[in-house]
C-alpha cells in the first residue's frame, strides 16, 4: 500500500530533474529577469507538470488504458487544430496601429528583408541532417514571432514543438541585447546617428479600415495558404480600427490574449518531456535559431545600407533591424540605440513602422513555408 505514494519519488530519473530545473530556469527568467513572461511562467511550469512521473497532467497507460492527462487535451483541442495561435493573432492585430507604416510605406521593403533568416537558416538546418519540414519549422524562429513559430512547427514538426517554441520566445525575450550586438557590428557611428525626417502624413481612418482587408485579400490572393495566418492578423486590426467595437477590441487585446497565452504556454509545456527535449537535435535548434534571428536582424540592417547608396535622403541602418517580428520591443530597442548615439534623434515611429511590416511579412513568411514546404 505504501507502494502507492513512493513510487513516484523512486521513479524519477536524471532526465526528470534536468527538465524539472529546465522548467524551473524558464519560471526564473519569466518572474526574476521578466523575459518574456507571459509565455515562458506557463511552459515553465508545465514542464515541471509533465515531468513528475506518473503525472496526471499528461497522458498515463494505467492497467492498459489509456487516461488522458489535461496538459495533452489542451494539446489536441488547441496547438493539433492550429486554434490557439490563430486567436492570438486576433489578439495580436487588436494591439497594432499600422499608422506609422501607412505614413511611411517604404517600411514595408524592411518587413520582407528581415525575413532572410528564415531561409538561409533553412538551408543550414538541413545540411545538418533536417528535414525540409524540420528546417522550416527551425527556420521561422528568426523572425521572432512566437504564435507564428508554433502555427508552423504545428504542421511540420510537432515533435520539436517544445525547443521551437522555447527558442522563439527566448530570442524574443533577449531583443534588448541580441540586437544592438549585431547593429553596432555591422553599422558605423555615423550611421547610427543618421536622423529621419518625422513624416507629417495623416492617415484617414477610412484607409486604416480599408487596409487590413486589403492586405487579406491580396496576400489571400498571392499566397493562399497565408490566408488563416494573415486573416486572423487583419481581423484583430480591423476590430480596432472600424471605431464601432471598441468593448471587443478591448477585450481582444486584453481578455483573449491573456487566456490563450496561458493556454498556449501550458500546452506546449506538454511536449517538454526528457524523452522529447532530451536530445541532440535540441541544442541544434537553439543554435539554429539564433542563427536566424541574427540573419534576419543582420538582412535588415544590410538591406537598408544597400537602398542607403541610392537615396539621397539616407535611411538610418538601424530602422531595417526593426523589420523582425518582436512588436513592438525591437522598435522601442532601436529607439533607444539611436538615443544613446544622439539624444536629439528621433527614430521611434520610423522603427514602428518597420516593425509593424515585420509583423505581416512573418506570416506572409509562416504561409508562404507552408505553401512550398507542404507540397513536399
Amino acid at each position: 500500500m505504501l507502494s502507492v505514494f513512493y513510487n513516484g519519488i523512486l521513479s524519477v530519473t536524471f532526465g526528470n530533474i534536468v527538465m524539472i530545473v529546465i522548467g524551473l530556469t524558464l519560471l526564473y527568467l519569466g518572474i526574476k529577469k521578466e523575459y518574456e513572461p507571459a509565455p515562458l511562467i506557463p511552459i515553465g511550469f508545465s514542464t515541471i507538470l509533465v515531468n513528475i512521473p506518473f503525472s496526471s497532467a499528461i497522458d498515463q497507460i494505467v492497467d492498459g488504458v489509456l487516461h488522458r492527462g489535461v496538459l495533452n487535451i489542451f494539446f489536441d483541442i488547441g496547438i493539433i487544430t492550429e486554434i490557439f495561435p490563430l486567436l492570438i493573432f486576433i489578439a495580436v492585430g487588436a494591439m497594432i496601429d499600422f499608422g506609422p507604416l501607412l505614413e511611411n510605406p517604404v517600411m514595408f521593403l524592411f518587413g520582407a528583408a528581415a525575413q532572410f533568416g528564415i531561409f538561409a537558416t533553412m538551408v543550414v538546418a538541413t545540411l545538418l541532417g533536417f528535414s525540409i519540414k524540420e528546417a522550416a519549422s527551425i527556420g521561422i524562429i528568426g523572425a521572432a514571432d512566437g504564435p507564428t513559430s508554433i502555427y508552423v512547427a504545428g504542421r511540420f514538426a510537432k515533435d520539436l514543438l517544445g525547443p521551437i517554441s522555447v527558442a522563439a520566445y527566448s530570442y524574443m525575450s533577449l531583443v534588448p541585447i541580441i540586437q544592438p550586438a549585431v547593429i553596432k557590428l555591422l553599422t558605423t557611428r555615423e550611421e547610427r546617428k543618421i536622423k529621419m525626417e518625422p513624416k507629417s502624413v495623416k492617415m484617414d481612418k477610412k484607409v486604416k479600415i480599408i487596409f487590413p482587408i486589403a492586405v487579406t485579400d491580396v496576400s489571400g490572393l498571392l499566397a493562399p495558404s497565408s490566408t488563416t495566418l494573415v486573416g486572423f492578423l487583419m481581423f484583430g486590426n480591423l476590430l480596432k480600427e472600424c471605431g464601432v467595437l471598441n468593448s471587443i477590441a478591448k477585450s481582444a487585446q486584453n481578455e483573449l490574449a491573456n487566456l490563450v497565452t496561458i493556454l498556449l504556454g501550458l500546452s506546449i509545456g506538454s511536449t517538454m518531456t526528457a524523452e522529447k527535449f532530451l536530445r541532440p537535435q535540441t541544442l541544434f535548434i537553439l543554435l539554429l535559431g539564433l542563427v536566424a534571428f541574427i540573419f534576419d536582424t543582420a538582412g535588415g540592417v544590410l538591406f537598408a545600407k544597400f537602398l542607403n547608396l541610392f537615396l539621397k535622403r539616407k535611411i538610418n541602418p538601424m530602422i531595417g533591424a526593426a523589420g523582425i517580428s518582436a512588436f513592438p520591443m525591437s522598435a522601442r530597442v532601436i529607439h533607444q540605440l539611436g538615443r544613446s548615439e544622439d539624444p536629439t534623434n528621433y527614430l521611434l515611429m520610423h522603427a514602428v513602422g518597420a516593425n509593424v511590416a515585420g509583423q505581416i511579412g512573418s506570416v506572409l513568411a509562416g504561409g508562404i513555408l507552408i505553401a512550398l514546404v507542404g507540397q513536399l
